[in-house]
């Protein structure tokens, strides 16, 4: 069911919560400069 998959999407966003944060921040620092 959807909680399955929330469950699951929370747990990979967890586990790369450094390397997602460093990409849409380097993300945000080229869209503004472009």
């Amino acid at each position: 069911g959807s909680l399955e998959a929330l469950k699951a999407f929370s747990l990979a966003k967890s586990i790369s919560t450094g390397k997602s944060k460093s990409f849409f921040v380097r993300q945000k620092k080229v869209l503004k400069k472009s």
